[in-house]
């Protein structure tokens, strides 16, 4: 069975060495999407990037690095990402945070 609509997706970005209260920002955005009910999230974590102190973050050998780019995605229905927000002004993100409307397809397993 399949499902085709319309969403939202919240894709933030932030550095793997950003702390809110002495542990990770990220964990605190995904425990916190979780306890809203949102339909999911994930982190992938980037080889290299830069953002508004241009600095570069790489896994480069000779550069190891403590703070590698993050991305946090999360696909929901917009009225529900959209009242997830507020829950980021709380943590004084120093990241970027973008939307943008995605149709989706959900594919759910059928059981036998």
């Amino acid at each position: 069975m399949k499902e085709q609509g319309r969403s939202l997706r919240l894709s933030i970005f932030v550095g793997e060495s950003d702390r809110w209260h002495h542990k990770p920002l990220y964990t605190e955005i995904v425990h916190r999407a979780h306890k809203a009910g949102l339909a999911g999230a994930s982190v992938l974590r980037g080889v290299e990037g830069y953002g508004a102190t241009s600095r570069i973050h790489t896994t480069h050998l000779f550069r190891l690095s403590e703070d590698l780019p993050l991305l946090i995605l999360i696909v929901d229905a917009p009225e529900r990402v959209r009242a997830f927000l507020p829950q980021l002004d709380e943590l004084n993100l120093s990241g970027l945070v973008a939307l943008d409307e995605v149709d989706t397809i959900h594919y759910a397993v059928h059981r036998h």
